[in-house]
C-alpha cells in the first residue's frame, strides 16, 4: 500500500528499506506546506463484513499494516495472532483490551435536545480514552517490522501529559517498548505517577521565557508568554511548547514518533478510523449530524476519514454534517475554518484546500491568549491535524462550533445524569456542541445525531 503526502503529494512505499514511513519526507525541506504522510487505500478492497468486536481485527482488511504484512508475505492468521498476543499483553497492563463501543440510545438525552440521539463512548476503552486506538495502529506497525526482520525498534517518544500519554504508556508497556515522555512542570502529579508506574522515562521540559507552556498538557495549560522568568524557567531564543522541542529533538537523535498528532506520525490516524468503520456498520443510514470534539484534531482528521471511505465504498449513500467542537479559551480550528469558507468563497472548494495545504501559515497558527476551560484536552495551542478536519468539513458541510463554559459544563452533567457515563468535560465537549447548535436552531428537532463521547473523567 502506498502513503501519501496530503500536502505535497510525495509518496512513499513501506518496506524494508522504508519500515518506518511515518513523515513526509518533504516536511523538513517545505515548511510552508501542510504535511500530512497518509495510506491511499485501494478501491478494489470490499468493505469486511465482521462481527468480531475486536476493531484491529474486524477492520483488519482496511488497514496499512494488514495490506503491507500481506504483501510481504505474512499469512492473515499470523496477523490476527499478532494483534491477539498484543491484546492479551494490554489485558495484562490495564485489565482489559480493546473492543469497538456500541452505540448508546439515550432517551433521556434525546428528548433534552428534541433529536434522535446516539453516543458513541470511549469511556471504557483502553486506557479510558480513543487514544490507544491511535497508538494501537501503531504498535501494531511496528510488531511486523519486527517479525519480518526489517530493523529493530528503537525508543518511541511522545510529548504529552495527559490521555494521549497513559495511551501511550499502557501500549508501549504491552509491547515491551521504551518510552520516553516529553512532559511539561506543571503536569498533573497523579498521571505522572502513572506514567512512572507503567514504565514511562519521564522527561519534564522546562519552558524557556516567551515559550507558552504545555499546549499538549490536558489537566492543565498555562500561557507564560511575557511573563519574567519563574522557577524552573531557562533562557532561550526559541519559541513555542517546550516538550514539542524536546520531543523533536529526541525524534532527530532517533526515537520514533509514538503519538497522535497526523503531521508527525501519519499512521496515527489509521487506529482511529475504525471508530469511524463501527459507526457506519452500525447504522444502516448516516445520521444527518456528527459531533466530535477537537484539540490536536487527530482524532476529527481520522474519523472524517472513515466516514468518506464508508460513503466511497457505498456503505453509506452520503456523510452526515460532520461538526468539529472547540472551546471559547482556544479555537484555532474555527478561525482556520473561517478563512478556508472565504477562500471557497473566491476559487472553491477543491482550489481552496489546495491553497490551504500549502500555505499552512496563512490559516492555521496557535493562540495568543491565555485558554482556560474545564475541558482541558482541546486546549492545545493548535490543531495539528487541522487540514483534514478542515476538509471533513468542507465536503461534509459540517461547521465549526465553539462553545461556552457553561454549556460544556451542562453537557457533562447531562452525559453523566442521564446517559450513566464517567466521562470528562473533553468527553462530552461533542454534546455541548449539538447544544448550541440545537439553540441556534442549525440542529432542528427530530434529525438523527451521533456524539462522540471521548474519554473517562478520571483515566486509570
Amino acid at each position: 500500500m502506498i502513503l501519501r503526502c496530503e500536502g505535497c503529494g510525495a509518496r512513499v512505499e513501506a518496506g524494508p528499506l522504508e519500515p518506518f514511513p511515518f513523515r513526509c519526507p518533504q516536511a523538513s525541506a517545505r515548511p510552508e506546506v501542510d504535511h500530512v504522510l497518509a495510506p491511499v487505500l485501494e478501491a478494489h478492497v470490499p468493505w469486511p463484513r465482521s462481527d468480531d468486536a475486536h476493531p484491529f481485527k474486524a477492520w483488519r482488511a482496511l488497514s496499512h499494516s494488514h495490506a503491507m504484512a500481506r504483501r510481504f508475505a505474512m499469512k492473515d492468521e499470523d496477523y490476527l495472532a499478532l494483534v491477539d498476543d498484543l491484546d492479551r499483553a494490554i489485558s495484562a497492563v490495564y485489565g482489559h483490551g480493546f473492543s469497538d463501543a456500541p452505540l448508546r440510545h439515550s432517551a433521556a438525552l434525546s428528548a433534552r435536545t428534541q433529536t434522535e440521539l446516539s453516543l458513541v463512548s470511549e469511556v471504557e476503552q483502553v486506557a479510558g480514552s480513543h487514544k490507544a486506538r491511535h497508538l494501537m495502529g501503531l504498535a501494531i506497525h511496528l510488531e511486523i517490522v519486527e517479525r519480518l526482520g526489517w530493523a529493530e525498534i528503537p525508543d518511541l517518544a511522545i510529548a504529552s501529559c495527559g490521555n494521549a500519554a497513559l495511551a501511550a504508556a499502557v501500549v508501549a508497556k504491552a509491547a515491551g517498548r521504551r518510552l520516553r515522555v516529553f512532559i511539561p512542570t506543571d503536569a498533573d502529579p497523579s498521571i505522572v505517577e502513572r506514567l512512572r508506574a507503567l514504565g514511562a522515562e519521564i522527561n519534564v521540559s522546562p519552558r524557556c521565557v516567551g515559550e507558552r507552556s504545555s499546549p499538549l498538557s490536558e489537566p492543565a495549560v498555562h500561557f507564560a508568554h511575557a511573563l519574567p522568568p519563574q522557577s524552573g524557567d531557562i533562557p532561550c531564543g526559541e519559541a513555542g511548547d517546550p516538550c514539542i522541542h524536546r520531543f523533536r529533538e529526541a525524534l532527530a537523535e532517533g526515537a520514533l514518533p509514538f503519538c497522535c498528532q497526523g503531521s508527525e506520525n501519519g499512521l496515527t490516524l489509521e487506529g482511529a478510523q475504525t471508530l469511524a468503520y463501527r459507526l457506519a456498520a452500525s447504522m444502516p443510514e448516516p445520521p444527518d449530524h456528527l459531533f466530535v470534539q477537537v484539540g490536536g484534531g487527530a482524532l476529527a482528521s481520522a474519523v472524517g476519514r472513515g466516514i468518506f471511505e464508508a460513503v466511497r465504498r457505498g456503505v453509506w449513500s452520503r456523510a452526515p454534517r460532520i461538526h468539529m467542537v472547540q472551546t471559547q479559551g482556544a479555537a484555532p480550528l474555527a478561525r482556520a475554518y473561517e478563512r478556508l469558507r472565504v477562500k471557497i468563497d473566491e476559487l472553491g472548494v477543491e482550489a481552496a484546500l489546495a491553497h490551504a495545504a500549502t500555505h499552512r501559515a496563512a490559516y492555521m497558527w496557535p493562540w495568543e491568549e491565555t485558554p482556560h476551560s474545564v475541558a482541558h484536552g482541546i486546549l492545545d495551542d493548535e490543531t495539528y491535524d487541522w487540514l483534514g478536519c478542515v476538509r471533513a468539513m468542507a465536503y461534509s458541510g459540517g461547521l465549526a462550533v465553539v462553545v461556552d463554559e457553561e454549556t460544556l459544563i451542562e453537557a457533562r452533567r447531562l452525559v453523566e445524569a442521564e446517559a450513566g457515563l464517567d466521562a470528562s468535560a473533553t468527553g462530552t465537549a461533542s454534546l455541548a456542541g449539538l447544544l448550541h447548535l440545537r439553540a441556534s436552531g442549525l440542529v432542528q428537532p427530530g434529525e438523527r445525531v451521533c456524539c462522540l463521547i471521548t474519554g473517562r473523567a478520571s483515566p486509570r
